[in-house]
């Protein structure tokens, strides 16, 4: 494995990238850092933010970097959405794809994603409140929502963890 690559808009695809960094040992740069310092065709873990579902950055990755792994980081719970996240970024199979749970606060949103995600959660904010059988990931995604949220930490990287130390 030659780097950590990442995308991220609020801060938590860095965060996840800089622990995964200082546990493998692995240099670590920004999408926007590699393409200047990491070589075309290189061994990468991949970590982009997930927005409607589907992994930001990757198939733009993918076509310069031999991506190993690909650890996306939302809203949902660590280890959730795997095959709907793999099925929208177009992730081969042979790919092992991680979700992360990452922080959550709208105002930290730029461009175009702020409106969205204000309106967002708004409408499914209202139909998980109005729910009466919400799941506890239903309860935390609605707790997040309305509340922010901080969920960044570096037990939910013990599956990435675990499958890296299996490559070396």
């Amino acid at each position: 494995m030659d780097a950590i690559v990442y995308t991220t808009n609020t801060g938590s695809a860095e965060r996840y990238a800089k622990l995964l960094a200082q546990e493998t040992g692995l240099p670590v740069y920004s999408f926007a850092e590699a393409k200047k310092q990491v070589f075309s065709k290189a061994k990468i873990i991949y970590l982009g933010w997930i927005m409607a579902g589907s992994v930001k950055g990757y198939a733009e990755a993918a076509k310069r970097y031999r991506v190993c792994a690909v650890c996306g980081v939302g809203m949902g719970q660590t280890g959730t959405q795997i095959e709907s996240v793999r099925k929208k970024s177009a992730i081969p199979a042979d790919i092992p794809l991680f979700t992360l749970q990452g922080d959550f606060n709208v105002k930290k949103l730029h461009g175009i994603y702020r409106p969205m995600m204000e309106i967002m959660v708004k409408t499914m904010g209202k139909s998980l409140a109005e729910k009466a059988d919400r799941t506890s990931e239903e309860d935390d995604m609605l707790d997040m929502m309305l509340h922010g949220g901080e969920r960044v930490k570096a037990e939910n990287l013990s599956a990435v963890l675990d499958w890296y130390r299996v490559q070396r």
